[in-house]
Protein backbone atom coordinates (compact mmCIF):
# COMPACT_ATOMS: atom_id res chain seq x y z
CA UNK A 1 0.00 0.00 0.00
CA UNK A 2 1.40 3.26 -1.08
CA UNK A 3 0.28 5.49 2.06
CA UNK A 4 1.77 3.81 4.69
CA UNK A 5 4.90 3.75 2.64
CA UNK A 6 5.02 7.38 2.32
CA UNK A 7 4.20 7.47 6.02
CA UNK A 8 7.31 5.61 6.65
CA UNK A 9 9.46 8.21 4.12
CA UNK A 10 8.22 11.24 5.82
CA UNK A 11 9.47 9.66 9.09
CA UNK A 12 12.47 8.50 7.96
CA UNK A 13 13.18 12.02 6.77
CA UNK A 14 12.20 13.52 10.07
CA UNK A 15 14.74 11.11 12.04
CA UNK A 16 17.31 12.54 9.54
CA UNK A 17 16.58 16.30 10.00
CA UNK A 18 16.56 15.54 13.95
CA UNK A 19 13.17 15.64 14.37
CA UNK A 20 9.94 13.80 15.94
CA UNK A 21 7.92 12.76 13.87
CA UNK A 22 5.04 12.43 16.40
CA UNK A 23 5.02 16.08 15.23
CA UNK A 24 3.27 16.03 11.88
CA UNK A 25 0.26 14.20 13.55
CA UNK A 26 -0.54 17.52 14.49
CA UNK A 27 -1.21 18.82 11.43
CA UNK A 28 -4.99 16.36 10.77
CA UNK A 29 -5.71 17.88 14.80
CA UNK A 30 -4.98 21.07 14.27
CA UNK A 31 -7.51 20.79 10.67
CA UNK A 32 -10.13 19.04 12.63
CA UNK A 33 -9.95 22.09 14.77
CA UNK A 34 -10.05 24.73 12.06
CA UNK A 35 -13.39 23.07 10.94
CA UNK A 36 -14.71 23.01 14.38
CA UNK A 37 -13.78 27.07 14.41
CA UNK A 38 -15.76 27.72 11.07
CA UNK A 39 -18.60 26.17 12.50
CA UNK A 40 -19.06 27.49 15.79
CA UNK A 41 -18.25 30.82 14.95
CA UNK A 42 -21.12 30.61 12.15
CA UNK A 43 -23.66 29.25 15.49
CA UNK A 44 -22.20 31.68 17.57
CA UNK A 45 -23.08 34.65 14.97
CA UNK A 46 -26.07 33.43 14.23
CA UNK A 47 -27.85 32.94 17.71
CA UNK A 48 -26.16 36.71 18.78
CA UNK A 49 -27.80 38.24 15.66
CA UNK A 50 -31.12 36.57 16.73
CA UNK A 51 -30.49 37.93 20.25
CA UNK A 52 -29.81 41.18 19.01
CA UNK A 53 -33.13 41.06 16.86
CA UNK A 54 -35.22 40.19 20.37
CA UNK A 55 -33.94 42.32 22.35
CA UNK A 56 -33.84 45.11 20.22
CA UNK A 57 -30.62 46.31 21.26
CA UNK A 58 -27.08 45.57 19.73
CA UNK A 59 -24.12 44.25 21.64
CA UNK A 60 -21.77 46.91 19.25
CA UNK A 61 -21.08 48.62 22.32
CA UNK A 62 -20.09 45.42 24.84
CA UNK A 63 -22.64 42.48 25.98
CA UNK A 64 -24.81 43.34 28.60
CA UNK A 65 -26.31 40.69 31.39
CA UNK A 66 -29.32 40.43 29.16
CA UNK A 67 -27.49 39.74 25.89
CA UNK A 68 -25.30 37.02 27.93
CA UNK A 69 -28.82 35.85 29.29
CA UNK A 70 -30.40 35.46 26.41
CA UNK A 71 -27.54 34.15 24.60
CA UNK A 72 -27.86 31.03 26.62
CA UNK A 73 -30.95 30.48 25.80
CA UNK A 74 -30.53 30.34 22.39
CA UNK A 75 -29.93 26.35 21.19
CA UNK A 76 -27.33 28.21 17.79
CA UNK A 77 -25.04 30.11 19.76
CA UNK A 78 -24.88 27.18 22.69
CA UNK A 79 -24.03 25.01 19.96
CA UNK A 80 -21.39 27.26 18.14
CA UNK A 81 -19.73 27.44 21.84
CA UNK A 82 -19.76 23.87 22.10
CA UNK A 83 -17.61 23.66 18.76
CA UNK A 84 -15.59 26.28 19.67
CA UNK A 85 -14.19 24.43 22.99
CA UNK A 86 -14.15 21.57 20.64
CA UNK A 87 -12.13 23.73 18.29
CA UNK A 88 -9.71 24.07 21.36
CA UNK A 89 -9.48 20.79 22.41
CA UNK A 90 -8.05 19.63 18.57
CA UNK A 91 -5.56 23.09 19.09
CA UNK A 92 -4.23 22.04 22.25
CA UNK A 93 -3.83 18.21 20.69
CA UNK A 94 -2.09 19.36 17.88
CA UNK A 95 0.06 22.19 20.44
CA UNK A 96 1.04 19.05 22.55
CA UNK A 97 2.30 17.37 19.61
CA UNK A 98 3.65 20.11 17.61
CA UNK A 99 5.28 22.99 17.02
CA UNK A 100 3.37 26.32 17.32
CA UNK A 101 4.62 27.87 14.06
CA UNK A 102 3.33 24.47 12.16
CA UNK A 103 -0.34 24.39 13.26
CA UNK A 104 -0.90 27.78 14.37
CA UNK A 105 -1.32 28.83 10.68
CA UNK A 106 -3.73 26.12 9.41
CA UNK A 107 -6.74 28.48 11.04
CA UNK A 108 -6.84 29.69 7.46
CA UNK A 109 -8.70 26.52 6.77
CA UNK A 110 -11.31 27.65 8.91
CA UNK A 111 -11.88 31.18 6.77
CA UNK A 112 -12.26 29.06 3.81
CA UNK A 113 -14.88 26.35 4.86
CA UNK A 114 -16.74 29.97 6.24
CA UNK A 115 -16.43 31.24 2.72
CA UNK A 116 -17.84 28.47 1.62
CA UNK A 117 -21.08 28.18 4.05
CA UNK A 118 -21.51 31.70 3.77
CA UNK A 119 -22.33 30.94 -0.05
CA UNK A 120 -24.59 28.29 0.24
CA UNK A 121 -26.60 29.85 3.18
CA UNK A 122 -26.97 33.32 0.86
CA UNK A 123 -26.92 30.79 -2.40
CA UNK A 124 -24.43 33.31 -3.81
CA UNK A 125 -22.13 31.89 -6.38
CA UNK A 126 -18.21 31.87 -5.36
CA UNK A 127 -16.39 34.59 -8.10
CA UNK A 128 -13.34 34.06 -9.30
CA UNK A 129 -11.86 36.69 -7.23
CA UNK A 130 -12.87 34.50 -4.69
CA UNK A 131 -11.82 31.56 -6.01
CA UNK A 132 -8.56 33.27 -6.61
CA UNK A 133 -8.10 34.17 -3.06
CA UNK A 134 -8.66 30.97 -1.68
CA UNK A 135 -6.61 29.25 -3.88
CA UNK A 136 -3.57 31.91 -2.87
CA UNK A 137 -4.53 31.63 0.90
CA UNK A 138 -4.34 27.51 0.90
CA UNK A 139 -1.36 27.53 -1.44
CA UNK A 140 1.04 29.45 0.87
CA UNK A 141 -0.54 27.68 3.66
CA UNK A 142 0.53 24.61 2.43
CA UNK A 143 3.96 25.83 1.51
CA UNK A 144 4.20 27.23 4.95
CA UNK A 145 3.45 24.45 7.12
CA UNK A 146 5.33 21.78 5.30
CA UNK A 147 8.14 23.35 5.04
CA UNK A 148 8.02 23.92 8.48
CA UNK A 149 7.70 20.26 9.50
CA UNK A 150 10.46 19.57 8.33
CA UNK A 151 12.71 22.57 9.89
CA UNK A 152 10.90 23.50 12.91
CA UNK A 153 11.36 21.53 16.46
CA UNK A 154 10.40 22.35 19.59
CA UNK A 155 12.95 23.98 22.00
CA UNK A 156 12.78 23.80 25.97
CA UNK A 157 10.51 26.20 27.80
CA UNK A 158 12.88 28.59 29.82
CA UNK A 159 12.15 30.47 32.30
CA UNK A 160 13.41 34.00 30.62
CA UNK A 161 10.96 32.65 27.32
CA UNK A 162 7.70 32.73 29.95
CA UNK A 163 9.18 36.16 31.32
CA UNK A 164 9.28 37.35 28.10
CA UNK A 165 5.82 36.29 26.45
CA UNK A 166 4.08 37.67 29.94
CA UNK A 167 5.61 40.99 30.02
CA UNK A 168 4.89 41.53 25.84
CA UNK A 169 1.09 40.26 26.86
CA UNK A 170 1.24 42.48 30.42
CA UNK A 171 1.98 45.30 27.60
CA UNK A 172 -0.73 44.63 24.54
CA UNK A 173 -3.66 43.86 27.28
CA UNK A 174 -2.82 47.15 28.68
CA UNK A 175 -3.21 49.09 25.11
CA UNK A 176 -6.41 46.97 24.20
CA UNK A 177 -7.85 47.70 27.23
CA UNK A 178 -6.82 51.41 27.29
CA UNK A 179 -8.27 51.28 23.60
CA UNK A 180 -11.48 49.41 24.61
CA UNK A 181 -12.52 51.86 26.64
CA UNK A 182 -12.26 54.73 23.92
CA UNK A 183 -14.11 52.72 21.30
CA UNK A 184 -16.42 50.17 22.78
CA UNK A 185 -19.34 52.55 21.92
CA UNK A 186 -18.44 52.81 18.42
CA UNK A 187 -19.52 49.24 17.16
CA UNK A 188 -16.15 48.94 15.67
CA UNK A 189 -15.43 45.47 14.37
CA UNK A 190 -12.13 45.89 12.96
CA UNK A 191 -10.82 46.82 16.37
CA UNK A 192 -12.75 43.60 18.49
CA UNK A 193 -10.95 41.62 15.40
CA UNK A 194 -7.50 42.99 15.56
CA UNK A 195 -8.04 42.55 19.80
CA UNK A 196 -9.51 39.31 19.42
CA UNK A 197 -6.76 37.80 17.26
CA UNK A 198 -3.72 39.14 19.32
CA UNK A 199 -5.37 37.69 22.38
CA UNK A 200 -5.94 34.65 21.01
CA UNK A 201 -2.01 34.55 19.40
CA UNK A 202 -1.20 35.28 22.86
CA UNK A 203 -3.53 32.42 24.05
CA UNK A 204 -1.90 29.92 22.04
CA UNK A 205 1.57 30.83 22.62
CA UNK A 206 0.49 30.46 26.75
CA UNK A 207 -1.15 26.95 25.94
CA UNK A 208 1.78 25.73 24.09
CA UNK A 209 4.24 26.81 26.82
CA UNK A 210 2.44 25.15 29.63
CA UNK A 211 2.27 22.09 27.96
CA UNK A 212 6.41 22.67 27.00
CA UNK A 213 6.29 22.85 30.83
CA UNK A 214 4.58 20.07 31.47
CA UNK A 215 6.13 18.08 29.06
CA UNK A 216 9.39 19.10 31.08
CA UNK A 217 8.09 17.92 34.40
CA UNK A 218 8.38 22.05 35.71
CA UNK A 219 5.24 23.53 37.14
CA UNK A 220 6.09 25.99 39.47
CA UNK A 221 5.00 29.69 39.63
CA UNK A 222 5.53 30.73 36.51
CA UNK A 223 4.19 28.24 34.60
CA UNK A 224 1.17 29.03 36.79
CA UNK A 225 1.11 32.66 35.79
CA UNK A 226 0.94 31.50 32.02
CA UNK A 227 -2.20 29.49 32.92
CA UNK A 228 -3.83 33.16 34.61
CA UNK A 229 -2.71 35.01 31.41
CA UNK A 230 -4.12 32.36 29.23
CA UNK A 231 -7.23 32.43 31.07
CA UNK A 232 -7.63 36.25 31.10
CA UNK A 233 -6.27 36.42 27.69
CA UNK A 234 -9.20 33.95 26.30
CA UNK A 235 -12.32 35.19 28.48
CA UNK A 236 -11.35 38.90 27.30
CA UNK A 237 -10.97 37.66 23.57
CA UNK A 238 -14.15 35.72 23.73
CA UNK A 239 -15.71 39.24 25.04
CA UNK A 240 -14.52 41.08 21.70
CA UNK A 241 -15.30 38.45 19.05
CA UNK A 242 -18.99 38.24 20.47
CA UNK A 243 -18.76 42.37 19.98
CA UNK A 244 -17.27 41.67 16.62
CA UNK A 245 -19.80 39.71 15.59
CA UNK A 246 -22.68 42.12 16.56
CA UNK A 247 -20.79 44.62 14.48
CA UNK A 248 -19.40 42.55 11.54
CA UNK A 249 -20.40 39.36 9.44
CA UNK A 250 -18.83 36.01 10.68
CA UNK A 251 -16.63 35.53 7.45
CA UNK A 252 -15.16 38.62 8.25
CA UNK A 253 -14.78 37.86 11.67
CA UNK A 254 -12.83 34.88 11.14
CA UNK A 255 -10.57 36.38 8.70
CA UNK A 256 -9.32 38.82 11.07
CA UNK A 257 -8.68 35.92 13.36
CA UNK A 258 -7.16 33.89 10.88
CA UNK A 259 -4.95 36.71 9.78
CA UNK A 260 -4.01 37.93 13.27
CA UNK A 261 -3.87 34.98 15.42
CA UNK A 262 -0.93 32.93 13.54
CA UNK A 263 0.71 36.33 12.55
CA UNK A 264 1.32 37.05 16.36
CA UNK A 265 1.69 32.92 17.28
CA UNK A 266 4.29 32.32 14.84
CA UNK A 267 6.30 35.48 15.48
CA UNK A 268 6.32 34.52 19.32
CA UNK A 269 7.10 30.95 18.55
CA UNK A 270 10.29 31.91 16.63
CA UNK A 271 11.40 35.20 18.30
CA UNK A 272 10.56 34.02 21.58
CA UNK A 273 10.61 30.23 21.54
CA UNK A 274 12.82 29.77 18.69
CA UNK A 275 11.00 27.03 17.31
CA UNK A 276 13.14 27.79 13.72
CA UNK A 277 16.01 28.24 15.25
CA UNK A 278 17.75 25.30 13.40
CA UNK A 279 16.21 26.05 10.41
CA UNK A 280 18.16 26.99 7.24
CA UNK A 281 18.41 30.27 6.04
CA UNK A 282 15.95 29.37 2.58
CA UNK A 283 13.44 28.53 5.07
CA UNK A 284 13.06 31.77 6.51
CA UNK A 285 12.45 32.81 3.40
CA UNK A 286 10.06 30.48 2.42
CA UNK A 287 8.10 31.70 5.36
CA UNK A 288 8.45 35.13 4.50
CA UNK A 289 6.85 34.00 1.04
CA UNK A 290 4.48 32.03 1.88
CA UNK A 291 3.20 34.33 4.61
CA UNK A 292 2.86 36.68 2.48
CA UNK A 293 1.02 34.55 0.16
CA UNK A 294 -1.39 33.19 2.35
CA UNK A 295 -1.97 37.03 4.18
CA UNK A 296 -2.84 38.00 0.24
CA UNK A 297 -5.55 35.29 -0.35
CA UNK A 298 -7.77 35.97 3.45
CA UNK A 299 -7.30 39.96 3.01
CA UNK A 300 -8.84 39.01 -0.62
CA UNK A 301 -11.63 36.84 1.45
CA UNK A 302 -12.36 39.66 3.53
CA UNK A 303 -12.23 42.03 0.70
CA UNK A 304 -14.96 39.99 -1.41
CA UNK A 305 -16.73 37.61 0.46
CA UNK A 306 -20.11 36.37 0.38
CA UNK A 307 -21.12 38.32 3.42
CA UNK A 308 -23.98 36.45 5.54
CA UNK A 309 -24.92 37.44 9.46
CA UNK A 310 -25.04 41.22 9.29
CA UNK A 311 -26.14 42.47 12.42
CA UNK A 312 -29.99 41.75 12.87
CA UNK A 313 -29.73 45.95 13.74
CA UNK A 314 -28.25 46.83 10.26
CA UNK A 315 -30.11 49.24 8.09
CA UNK A 316 -32.04 47.00 5.46
CA UNK A 317 -30.25 49.22 2.68
CA UNK A 318 -26.66 48.57 4.07
CA UNK A 319 -27.33 44.83 4.56
CA UNK A 320 -28.72 44.13 1.22
CA UNK A 321 -24.98 46.36 -0.21
CA UNK A 322 -23.62 43.78 1.64
CA UNK A 323 -25.34 40.55 0.70
CA UNK A 324 -24.43 41.82 -2.90
CA UNK A 325 -20.38 41.37 -2.63
CA UNK A 326 -19.71 44.95 -1.53
CA UNK A 327 -19.07 44.12 2.24
CA UNK A 328 -16.31 46.24 4.33
CA UNK A 329 -13.09 45.41 3.29
CA UNK A 330 -10.47 44.14 6.23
Amino acid sequence: MPFPADLGFVAAQAELAGLDPRQFLGIPLALLGAAFLAFGAQYQSRGLNKVERIMGASAGSGLSFGHIRNMLRRPSWVSGTVLLGLAVVFQIGSLSLSPLIIVQPIGVVGLVITSILNSRINRVRIGKRVRGSIALAVAGIIIFVTVAAFTAADQPVTDAKLLAILIIFGAVFVLFMLLFAVFRHRSAALFYIVGAGTLYGFVATFAKAVIGRLQQGEFEWLTWACVGALAVGALVGMVFVQNAYSSGPPDLVVAGLTVIDPIVAVLIGIVVLGEAAHAPAWAAAVFIGSGALAVAGVLGLAKFHPQSGASALEAPGARDATASGEGPAL
